[in-house]
């Protein structure tokens, strides 16, 4: 029996794998032996039939790929850089890489190349989280763990739904409830989640910001904050109240869509409430105002002094198996690592530690930046842009002026490939070993289970080949993941209040590390907590008389982002359909569509067809499609969060057409 952990979500389940069988970690603790339908799969997807093999290349891409060596391919690729000025050089990686590969990706990039243009998907997902906890506890830090829910009289979720992102999480939630646990839900949509909800908030699309300013202030108003808390260990607590005065309770309450019963109903239930926990995920952070409504909400533990203390505080729940691994790297173009920013002091630190002198002292290009920027080289790895990216029609535009796009990935149906010029095979999950983070600092390996494919690599032996053809075989001489972890070990020494030195790698297969359990205060240089005015600013795309209906994103609980692994004729988890629309009744009656009809969605972007499912879960004027929709952000507009630069994904003005076929 080998024990090891999930590859899929944030949750990061414990597994044990025996020949041919897997099954839960009984005694791992975030899951106890559970485990949903895309963890259980996870074998499947080793011998896919899309499995990426040998090395590709091709001269332009309308030519089709011809196999070549390893040599061949990996020369082209540094030859390539040698010649390229580093600002025109960009790493594109992903939260399905496990610790060791960010770390040489970064390392290379930022110390070695010379480029910050170095960035994750993550930054489509959880940057809006990772600058909120920034600005207000002083570090992106997640202040609260799973487990909290067990000693929690309240968990509030927005924006997030667990049932289908985060199963075995949500299953815990449902083992809390029988134990007291009271659960709001509030989102657009009448979800699964939704069902176990004791109190649900339909609340409107964009009306988050008003929500939580319209809960802070109550607070404050009627002196329900915790006034020695405030006063001993927050700044900005007389501007925030001053601010509030003049707030406009009518038209924000108006803007959420709710009720002052509805409202009341929930308040009351919060300040009854003596241990709260706040989770959310995408629904707050894909916005155009992502990082404004993370502040709203941590505004409403700071308040409450609900923080730092068991079953209270704010829970970013993070989508991807490692993306909190990569941001502890510092695989984000907005810092530089382990948390350490662009400040000269820690680019003098980083700098000695890696024994280099060509960092720079420039912020990088981010994921939503890159291909605007003219890049010559984009090294893409595990993810895939041309999907995921807003936009769509503008993103292929961009991806095809760049001479060299290079894909290392396990498997080749990727959207992206046929933008690709290299493709290089990946090992997948199953056929490596390395480390995750989990969205709650859980730290774990993923041992190798079964043989390396004999021409795939381990994604950090790939960034490692790069590095010694470009000359920094000395820097770059690992043998295995053990030794890349615990030189990233020593460096997050650099950062005064990391503990991940701690972990012993052979252990934590058997013996998970948890990071910053002693961390019990801000991490600000005051040590104080900051709070933040922020309010509605209306920054997202409008309806109108053409468009007048607001498109909403989201996962679906059996297939992961494209289904590259899942969604396959042998392998496809045959639960949820892949392509649907859901459509409120009244709005489905208006324009003649029946249940399970084919229809037309179009933004002012693009157009895709799907089908219609009629549903009064969903508010009228919106609609819903899960992004297992390959073509979904053909639709989706391509606005950004000023600071953290998240795309607005869940705020879209499309409209509906009924097509005059057969229903599917």
């Amino acid at each position: 029996m080998i024990k090891s952990v999930c590859g899929y979500c944030g949750v990061g389940c414990g597994l044990e794998y025996e020949p041919n069988k897997l099954i839960g970690d009984i005694a791992y603790p975030t899951n106890e032996g559970k485990v949903c339908s895309k963890g259980v799969s996870e074998l499947i997807s080793i011998e896919t039939e899309t499995r990426l093999l040998r090395p590709q290349i091709r001269q332009n891409i309308n030519e089709p790929f011809q196999t070549t060596s390893w040599d061949e391919a990996i020369e082209r690729v540094a030859s390539t850089i040698k010649q390229t000025p580093k600002d025109k050089i960009g790493f594109y990686l992903s939260g399905q890489l496990l610790t060791e590969d960010y770390y040489i990706a970064n390392k290379l990039a930022k110390g070695f190349i010379g480029t910050n243009n170095i960035d994750t998907n993550s930054r489509t997902c959880m940057a809006s989280a990772v600058v909120g906890y920034k600005k207000s506890l002083g570090a992106d830090f997640v202040p609260v763990r799973m487990e909290d829910i067990f000693k929690a009289n309240l968990l509030i979720l927005t924006g997030a739904n667990t049932a289908e992102a985060h199963v075995v999480f949500h299953n815990n939630i449902k083992k809390a409830k029988k134990q007291g646990l009271k659960v709001v839900v509030i989102d657009p949509r009448f979800t699964d989640t939704a069902k176990i909800a004791d109190i649900y908030l339909p609340i409107k699309a964009g009306g988050d910001i008003d929500f939580f300013n319209l809960l802070s202030k109550r607070l404050i108003d009627e002196e329900q904050y915790n006034k020695p808390f405030v006063k001993k260990y927050l700044n900005g607590f007389e501007l925030l109240k001053n601010k509030f005065k003049r707030a406009a309770v009518t038209k924000m309450l108006k803007r959420t869509g709710l009720t002052q019963e509805q409202f009341d109903e929930f308040y009351n239930l919060y300040i009854e409430s003596e241990n709260i926990i706040t989770a959310w995920t995408m629904g707050l952070n894909q916005s155009v105002q992502g990082v404004d409504k993370n502040l709203a909400l941590i505004n409403t533990h700071l308040l409450t002094g609900k923080i730092f203390k068991e079953g209270n505080g704010p829970l970013s729940l993070t989508g991807q198996p490692n993306a909190m691994g990569g941001r502890e790297v510092g695989g984000l173009s907005t810092m530089l690592a382990v948390h350490l920013g662009f400040d000269r002091e820690s680019i003098d630190k980083v700098s000695k530690f890696w024994k280099t002198d060509k960092i720079d002292n420039q912020v990088g290009l981010t994921a939503t930046q890159m291909l605007d920027a003219n890049l010559d080289v984009l090294i893409i790895c595990h993810t895939d842009p041309v999907y995921h990216l807003p936009n769509r029609h503008h993103t292929q535009r961009q991806i095809k002026n760049i001479p060299l796009v290079v894909e290392i990935n396990a498997y080749q149906n990727s959207e992206t490939s046929h933008y690709a010029h290299i493709q290089l095979p990946a090992a997948p999950w199953g056929e490596k070993e390395g480390i995750q983070t989990n969205l709650d600092r859980t730290i774990t390996k993923q041992e190798k289970l079964t043989r390396t494919s004999i021409e795939c690599r381990a994604d950090w032996m790939i960034f490692q080949l790069i590095a010694q053809e470009l000359g920094f075989k000395e820097a770059f001489d690992f043998k295995n993941p053990k030794a890349i972890f615990e030189e990233y070990q020593q460096m997050t020494k650099l950062n005064r209040y990391m503990d991940i030195s701690q972990a012993n790698y052979d252990e934590l297969s058997q013996k998970p590390f948890i990071w910053g359990k002693k961390i019990k205060h801000f991490l600000t240089p005051d040590r104080k907590g900051n709070l933040f005015y922020v309010e509605n600013r209306l920054l997202s795309e409008k309806i109108s008389l053409e468009y007048p209906f607001i498109l909403l994103t989201g996962r679906t609980r059996d297939q992961w982002h494209t289904g590259t692994k899942t969604n396959l004729p042998s392998t496809l988890l045959k639960y949820k359909p892949l392509n649907f629309c859901e459509i409120h009744p009244e709005d489905a009656k208006k324009l003649g569509i029946d249940d399970g009809e084919s229809i037309q969605v179009s933004s002012k972007r693009g157009t895709i067809i799907t089908v219609a499912v009629v549903t009064e879960s969903i508010r009228p004027k919106s609609l819903f499609i899960p992004i297992s929709n390959r073509e979904v952000n053909f639709l989706t507009n391509d606005l950004l969060d000023r600071e953290s630069l998240e795309p607005d994904y869940n705020h879209s003005a499309v409209k509906v057409e009924r097509l005059d076929n057969e229903k599917e």
